[in-house]
């Protein structure tokens, strides 16, 4: 009798299989259901975290973002409809725009430096599948991006990337590679198109807008 898709039930005994259909013992089943009842919490506390993202008000984004483990530098902001996969290994310096409709993936370290500025629906992604796994598990590496970068709109930042001081990463481009400091990357995969002239970076980004 079928219990459920994990769960068999025989004149046998019980019979317990992960996804692939492979045999576990009792005390790896129960270690897995375990993990799963966990990770439903997990989805339940980010699912909170993403609807508090449509509020137009910063003040009540950054309390739930903060008590959700992110930690967010003074002055810093995140706009509006953003969306998060997890929270606790987000790192947020003073300063930093990170603009709307972006994803920003905190299942591994991510790292933001000091007086970034992130246009809109730029997406971060620290874990993917190992496509060439038979099981097609999946992997987490950090990603760092240093101060005064600036990441243009649709940009993609792929697991693992380190994103040198004052880097630029152009519109759309989808980065692969680290970007070394003050280099500009553009294109599909991105590839160096240029190099910052400005060296000596001081400014500030300023006033954030009220309700964004």
């Amino acid at each position: 009798m079928l219990y459920s898709e994990n769960i068999k039930i025989s004149q046998k005994g019980i019979r317990f299989t992960d996804k692939h259909g492979e045999a576990l013992g009792v005390s790896e089943a129960f270690r897995r259901a375990f993990v799963r009842f966990f990770n439903w919490w997990l989805d339940f506390k980010i699912l909170m975290v993403n609807r508090s993202g449509w509020c137009p008000f910063w003040g009540w984004r950054k309390f739930i973002y903060q008590l959700a483990g992110m930690k967010i530098g003074q002055d810093s902001k995140i706009h509006v409809f953003c969306r998060f996969y997890e929270t606790k290994n987000i790192v947020i310096g003073e300063d930093t725009i990170v603009g709307e409709c972006s994803v920003l993936d905190g299942r591994a370290k991510l790292k933001i430096g000091n007086h970034v500025d992130m246009a809109t629906g730029v997406m971060i992604y620290n874990s993917e599948h190992k496509i060439n796994d038979p099981k097609f598990e999946a992997s987490e590496e950090p990603v760092v991006i240093e101060d005064y970068v600036f990441v243009g709109p649709r940009a993609i930042i792929q697991p693992g990337i380190k994103i040198g001081k004052g880097a630029i990463i152009a519109a759309g481009a989808v980065v692969t590679k680290n970007v070394l400091p003050g280099k500009i990357v553009g294109g599909v995969p991105a590839k160096e198109i240029g190099e910052r002239k400005l060296k000596d970076y001081q400014y500030r980004l300023g006033r954030k807008m009220l309700f964004r």
